[in-house]
């Protein structure tokens, strides 16, 4: 059985929205332990246990990037 769902999706944004999506993300971590995400009518939601791995990578050149990544 395949219960891979992987969305890798990019959008460009304000920076006002990234923001805004980052919070209703780490909102959604705080008051529900979980995300829930849609792609193409499929909806899953994830529970997230409360503890999980944090890393932040930053690379600046001439295109910058900044990573956020959980792991569990």
């Amino acid at each position: 059985m395949d219960d891979l769902f992987e969305i890798d999706q990019t959008q460009r944004l304000r920076r006002e929205e990234a923001a805004a999506r980052l919070r209703a993300l780490a909102d959604s971590l705080e008051r529900h332990n979980s995300v829930t995400f849609e792609r193409e009518g499929r909806r899953i939601t994830v529970d997230v246990p409360d503890e999980v791995e944090l890393t932040v990578e930053v690379e600046i050149g001439e295109e910058s990037e900044l990573e956020i990544e959980l792991r569990w």
